[in-house]
This record gives C-alpha cells, sequence and structure tokens, in this order.
C-alpha cells in the first residue's frame, strides 16, 4: 500500500513528425559550358564558399580579353571627341566655327561617353562571367552526389548540378489539430507569447525508432499562421542541435511536447488501476483495512507513474501490489511503503 505521489508535473502530448534540414539549396551553373572538374567528394561536408566546380573558362577568357580591347577603343574615342569638343568650343567665341558645328561634335562627344560606358559595363559582365565559371557552396552543409560529370554541357539556370542540405540545427514538423491548437495557444498566451513565434520557446523532446540513442531535446521556433481547411491541423516546427549529425532530413520521429501549464499532478503506478467495464478504478484502503474501489481518470504516464486527473486528492492510501486479492468490501493488513519521485524502470 502507499499513497500517491504528489509532485508539481506538466502533462505531454505526442506527435508523429519528420526531421527537414533548415537551409537546403539546388546548386546550379550560372553560365552555360562544358564541365571541367568536380572539386568534392560525394556525400561530404562541404562549406559556405567551398569551389565545387569549374567549367571551361577558355571561352569566357576570350570574352573577357575582348571587353578590355573594346574599351581602350571607347577611351581613345572619347578622349577624341572631348579635344574636338573643347577645340570647338575655344573657336565659337572668335566666331571661326558655326553653332551647328559645336553641336555636332558636342552630340558625337556625348555618344563616345555612352560608348565608354557601355564598354565598362560590357566589361564587368565579362569579369562576373568568368567568376561564375567556378562554381562555390553558397551555404555550408551535407553535399549530395554530383548529378552531372566532366566534360558533359552544363546549361545556365537549368542544369541540377547536385544539393546541399544543412545539418546543424535541424528542423522537426509535426501536425496537430484544432483542439491541441487552441490549448497550445491559451498556454502560450499565458505565457506571453505567440504559439507562431514558438509558445515561448517551449521545450520539447524527439525519440527516434532506435531506442538506444537518448531523446534529442530542443524547442519550439514557429507555427503556421492558419489551420489547414482540408485536413483540419496546423504545421508546427521544432529546432533542435545535431551537432554528430545523428538526425537526417526526411528520418521520422515522434515529439514529446508540454500539454500543460505547471500544475500539482496525482501520479500512481500503472498496476494499481484496474478496469471494470468502461471505467477505471484504484482499490483504497482505510484505517481499518476496508478495501474500497475510487474510480478515476487517467492521463499520460509521467516519470513511470500514470497521471491521475480526477478521482484521487492525493492522500488516499492505496493498493499497488497483488491488487487482484483486493476485493471490494473486503478486509486486508496493509503493509506500507513509499513511493520514490520517479519509478524505477
Amino acid at each position: 500500500m502507499a499513497t500517491p505521489v504528489v509532485k508539481t508535473i506538466i502533462e505531454d502530448d505526442e506527435f508523429v513528425g519528420r526531421f527537414e534540414a533548415e537551409g537546403e539549396v539546388i546548386v546550379r551553373a550560372r553560365v552555360s559550358g562544358y564541365l571541367q572538374t568536380v572539386h568534392f567528394d560525394d556525400g561530404s561536408r562541404v562549406e559556405a564558399g567551398q569551389l565545387l566546380y569549374t567549367i571551361d573558362q577558355r571561352r569566357f577568357l576570350t570574352a573577357l580579353r575582348q571587353a578590355q580591347a573594346q574599351i581602350d577603343v571607347a577611351q581613345a574615342t572619347y578622349i577624341f571627341t572631348q579635344d574636338q569638343l573643347e577645340r570647338a568650343e575655344a573657336l565659337i567665341t572668335n566666331g571661326n566655327i558655326s553653332q551647328s558645328a559645336v553641336d555636332s561634335r558636342r552630340e558625337a562627344y556625348l555618344a563616345a561617353q555612352g560608348a565608354l560606358e557601355q564598354a565598362r559595363a560590357a566589361l564587368e559582365l565579362a569579369q562576373l562571367d568568368l567568376e561564375y565559371t567556378k562554381i562555390t557552396a553558397p551555404m555550408s552543409g551535407r553535399i549530395d552526389q554530383t548529378h552531372v560529370d566532366p566534360g558533359n554541357l552544363v546549361l545556365a539556370d537549368q542544369t541540377e548540378l547536385t544539393s546541399i542540405v544543412s545539418s546543424d540545427p535541424i528542423y522537426f514538423f509535426f501536425d496537430i489539430d484544432e483542439r491541441y491548437f487552441l490549448a497550445y495557444a491559451r498556454d502560450a498566451r499565458a505565457r506571453g507569447a505567440s504559439l507562431q513565434e514558438g509558445g515561448g520557446e517551449l521545450k520539447v523532446r524527439v525519440s527516434l525508432s532506435d531506442e538506444s540513442i537518448p531523446p534529442i531535446h530542443g524547442y519550439l521556433d514557429f507555427s503556421e499562421n492558419r489551420i489547414d481547411a482540408e485536413t483540419g491541423t496546423l504545421r508546427v516546427r521544432a529546432v533542435l542541435d545535431n551537432p554528430d549529425e545523428v538526425l537526417t532530413p526526411g528520418l521520422f520521429g515522434r515529439v514529446n511536447v508540454p500539454g500543460s501549464l505547471p500544475y500539482e499532478g496525482i501520479l500512481v503506478p500503472d498496476a494499481a488501476i484496474v478496469a471494470d467495464q468502461n471505467r477505471r478504478l484504484v482499490m483504497s484502503v482505510d484505517a481499518e483495512g476496508n478495501v474500497t474501489p475510487i474510480p478515476v481518470r487517467p492521463g499520460p504516464r509521467i516519470d513511470g507513474y500514470r497521471v491521475i486527473r480526477e478521482g484521487l486528492d492525493g492522500s488516499e492510501l492505496i493498493v499497488i501490489e497483488g491488487i487482484i486479492r483486493a476485493r471490494p468490501g473486503s478486509v486486508v493488513t496493509p503493509e506500507r511503503v513509499e513511493l520514490p519521485l520517479v519509478a524505477e524502470n
């Protein structure tokens, strides 16, 4: 016999969800050309800015030299027309040249000025195209296999070369229905937070199918701003640290979310609860040893015990072992024990 464990608890709700990368990018070429070199090993970890591919640069080097030569031509034309305009403006004060001739030279000067700016822009574009022949990682993470081998033609903004996903931290998405949404939103407001912003970084615990891996702890940081009209569910996101990259995008897991605010809970061993048709009972023993059944409403398991939501106030002496012999109305000699705060496995 023992009295129930009474302590401050927070009930958990459990949902099934899936891990997704915090960041994911499809690597594409920004210029068209023939792939020359792949600079990474399939499946390796890459860092932002790391060189991944090189496209044959010869055509782009030629285009750059052409753009540089065009700059020289445009610069020479610009200087010549500038001198011609300055000479004409000096002559018109003496009446040795007509106004129309001056206007013609000013037009030529302005055209040369525009051509020089156009040539400079063409040079910048040629330099940019040459830079794009070296394809670097836009983010750090785990890279996929290469989808294109050297010697193949890649098309700008079309050909998918590979993909990169971030690994640490990692997201965990799960869906909740309207009932859970209303409860979580209410509790978040009580904490002075918004569920859409994570409910004040509400702590969660995610377990994997491999029970040898201990649960991973994280926190909520986001939920969608509307309930899906077709499914009646709302998607919620948790963030978890993943320094060892045990977790990978696409992996399933079970998340335990605090389903209540802290309160004084009453907990009993599962062995103390018996079923009677559609009811659940615990057997209490009074000072004279009389056994009396008490209907209860069980809740979730916490710390190895079953939460009793209704029926007990925590002061009762209940049967926790040999309950089959404790018949209602019978008299027993209780052997009292004290339950630990956390049940032993």
